[in-house]
């Protein structure tokens, strides 16, 4: 009932707005408008139905279907969907930006890490709150492996949307699997850009999460700076609702030696400032080897915030014991708890201060004291 008054409004609207020619070698305009509100609804937007016999013989288009489709196009098929059918407060279903739920989990979940609890609260509710923000959200972390940079990222997709890192609103890619041979970086250029073009096109509110970037081709970073640059729209479509995530090691050194002085010093290294890091994290990217680095995503200035993530103490690696034999449904006493730091290798030799895994290895050591 819904699809058929649905359907010659937008025979109508597909009348009225500019479509790619691909889309005009179906016979008419109103097959164009069944078998695409069919796609939207079932798919796009998941409802609740099954397609019709008649319709089992359509092959699904290879390319996303809103390849050929402005992005004043799809904003107006959506507000149409949104007026016709039920549509969430958000706007769009699979976001749920759960603002409060992202502040429990970085105060709760998240161990050592002050800096990264903060700005990556405030960065992300203001960039949410914000609807006239006039670029994408930039957000570049850096530290050490097992620090929390990737646990952060989960977070973020875990709160912002309802199917967390699997939502078709998040890509992740990490740049030696996805990115690995270098003689093919035009090729991965055209993906990239398509990828991320599909995504923002598809998604009110796209999350992209680049892991060891600093193993990206500078090449494969220029080819995708527009999409994070000060630009209304690029090439029709607007990218300053998306969200960008880089994760790096670059910078590691520098944050430990920060908390390294400030522990010989007898400060607390809650007293270590954004403005004891951020500038010497933005310096040392910027002269790093490796893509990343030499980017024009660096000398553009479009990273919003250097994220510094502390190298972790014994009594943060026993509190990420103690959540890992949680997740297990168990509570470990303090002397099991002990053990599981004792077994971690620490930094510097004389101190034996900082985890050199941070919490990495956690969930897998502490099969030792199951077994």
């Amino acid at each position: 009932m819904f699809a058929r008054f649905v359907t010659p409004l937008l025979s109508l609207l597909l009348l009225v707005v500019p479509v790619h020619p691909h889309f005009l070698q179906l016979d008419t305009v109103s097959n164009v408008s069944s078998y695409y509100f069919n796609y939207i609804y079932c798919n796009i937007w998941e409802g609740d139905c099954q397609p019709h016999q008649d319709d089992a013989t359509q092959q699904v288009p290879a390319k996303d279907v809103w390849a050929g489709f402005t992005h004043d196009c799809t904003d107006l098929l959506y507000r149409l969907y949104c007026n016709l059918g039920q549509c969430c407060d958000s706007g769009d279903c699979r976001v749920t930006n759960n603002i409060t739920g992202l502040a429990q989990d970085l105060r709760t979940k998240l161990h050592g890490q002050h800096l990264a609890q903060s700005v990556v609260l405030k960065a992300v509710q203001g960039f949410i709150n914000n609807p006239e923000s006039n670029k994408p959200l930039t957000l570049s972390f850096h530290g050490w492996s097992g620090t929390g940079k990737n646990f952060v990222a989960r977070m973020v997709a875990d709160n912002l949307y309802r199917e967390g890192v699997k939502s078709d609103c998040v890509r992740l890619f990490i740049a030696p699997f996805h990115f690995h041979h270098a003689k093919m970086v035009d090729m991965y250029k055209g993906q990239l850009r398509e990828a991320i073009r599909d995504t923002v096109l598809r998604c009110s509110q796209p999350l992209f999460i680049f892991d060891e970037a600093e193993k990206l081709h500078p090449g494969l970073i220029d080819a995708i700076k527009p999409y994070m640059a000060h630009y209304d729209n690029v090439d029709g479509v607007n990218y300053r609702k998306a969200i960008f995530l880089f994760l790096s090691n670059i910078g590691g050194a520098t944050i430990n030696e920060v908390a390294l002085d400030f522990w010989h010093s007898g400060q607390n290294r809650e007293d270590i400032g954004m403005e004891d890091l951020e500038h010497r994290l933005r310096a040392e990217t910027m002269e790093a080897q490796g893509g990343f680095a030499k980017s024009e995503l660096m000398s553009g200035h479009l990273i919003d915030f250097f994220v510094p993530f502390l190298p972790l103490e014994s009594h943060h690696v026993k509190l990420c014991a103690k959540d890992a034999f949680a997740a297990r449904g168990m509570e470990a006493d303090v002397a099991t708890l002990d053990e599981v730091a004792k077994a971690m290798l620490y930094i510097p030799k004389e101190e034996r201060l900082f985890s050199a895994q941070g919490c990495k290895s956690i969930p897998q050591r502490i099969n030792f004291f199951l077994s």
